[in-house]
């Protein structure tokens, strides 16, 4: 006797909703998926087609960002070891912990060595942005030149768009992200191979994410390159801050360069189609305190407070106090770092990166350092509590020099 197959009507609707958990509701099971870090999907898709078809999919994105459950949503540090059209980046989640790779970045067979790039979040989208690189088609051929590429990365698709260029090509330049736009300001085309000249900018630029659109803006007060940017909102206004950075240079003996630096910070007010100037805002620090401004992590306040402002100057972390316009010490790393170290903000609270069984910088990488992975040291402190919590870890790649790599954080 044979069976009589299920009818056509049927058999479709089961090709459109394959069951993810038998016995229970494809949106019961939904739920439950959700609930499991992102961290964690890579090693789940091979479970079945189901599996792997909900866990790609735009429904995954929207349900953990929708659900008012925190456990759904995973706040992940992705980090860019070297050029990522060679070198893939990676998530990391300090709560799994556990490490997950991401595709590298089309590459241009003309373009080699991009570093002093920017990467920043909106949504489910990660952005890399502008950078120097090296072009084989120039001449000469060890002149680096910046770069004004746009690329963004797709959670849901897990592939890389080439989308509009900025209108200026810049690296080592001021980026932050917020209300659908992207901005950008100042930067130059310095690369780390040489430590010193390379071209400046002032120009800045807002992108309109849904648009796919730059648009510039006011000009800096004055050429600036190697600063940090933040967005501030208060109440109606929003104002786009850019801090430190080098403009000008001297020579010592009419040989050697020397950047000059700065201590001041500037601000553009936003919020409207009206012409905005930059206002200047005086120097942060005396002339015997630095030399230049630390390694800046921003701790994102909600809607209407603004952000706490960090930096990181050797093992020593300072708040920056906007009344009186003065850094002020917050805390003193518990371990201290004899390396380079990475320093970002996550999940309201600050990471600094420590690799361990060293590993040196781009200049000393001779001879190149063996295959053995090292351990990375992550000390995490809250500034709501005043606390220190560690998180060690062996990362998947060998190399990890935080004088060159790129950190960003995105929730998903």
């Amino acid at each position: 006797m044979t069976r009589s197959s299920p009818p056509p009507t049927q058999q479709a609707a089961n090709n459109r909703d394959p069951t993810l958990i038998p016995g229970l509701p494809n949106d019961v099971a939904a739920v439950i998926i959700t609930l499991v870090p992102y961290s964690h999907h890579p090693r789940l898709k091979p479970t079945c087609k189901s599996w792997r078809h909900f866990l790609s999919s735009q429904t995954l994105i929207n349900l953990r960002q929708s659900s008012p459950n925190p456990k759904s949503q995973s706040h992940l540090l992705c980090v860019f070891p070297e050029d990522p059209s060679i070198s893939r980046p990676y998530l990391f989640d300090p709560e799994s912990p556990a490490w997950c790779p991401l595709p590298p970045l089309p590459p241009n067979p003309s373009l080699y060595g991009l570093c002093n790039f920017a990467s920043v979040s909106v949504a489910q989208f990660l952005y890399v942005l502008g950078g120097s690189h090296f072009d084989a088609r120039s001449f000469p051929l060890d002149r680096p030149s910046a770069s004004a590429s746009n690329f963004r990365f797709d959670f849901a698709t897990r592939r890389w768009d080439c989308l509009a260029p900025m209108i200026s090509p810049r690296g080592s330049f001021a980026c932050t992200a917020g209300d659908g736009e992207i901005l950008v300001a100042g930067g130059g085309s310095r690369h780390v191979v040489f430590g010193a000249a390379g071209s400046r900018t002032s120009s800045a630029e807002r992108y309109d994410v849904a648009r796919d659109e730059w648009v510039a803006l006011d000009d800096l007060p004055g050429f600036r390159a190697g600063c940090t940017g933040f967005l501030v909102r208060n109440e109606d206004r929003r104002e786009f801050w850019v801090m430190g950075g080098y403009g000008g240079s001297r020579t010592i003996g009419g040989i050697l360069p020397i950047d000059e630096y700065y201590r001041d910070a500037v601000v553009l007010e936003l919020g409207d189609d009206r012409e905005r100037r930059w206002r200047e805002v005086g120097n942060m620090w005396g002339t015997r305190e630095r030399v230049c401004l630390g390694k800046v992590a921003i701790v994102e306040g909600d809607e209407f407070h603004v952000p706490k402002v960090f930096m990181l100057e050797n093992d020593d972390i300072f708040r920056y106090n906007m009344d009186i316009n003065r850094w002020q010490k917050e805390s003193t790393l518990p371990r201290k770092g004899d390396s380079s170290l990475g320093f970002i903000s996550l999940k309201g609270e600050l990471c600094v990166l420590t690799s361990l069984d060293g590993v040196e910088s781009i200049e000393t990488r001779r001879p190149r350092p063996s295959d053995k992975v090292g351990t990375l040291l992550i000390q995490i402190y809250n500034p709501e509590n005043k606390s220190w919590r560690t998180v060690m870890t062996r990362p998947p790649f060998h190399h990890l020099d935080f004088g060159t790599a790129v950190l960003c954080s995105i929730r998903l």
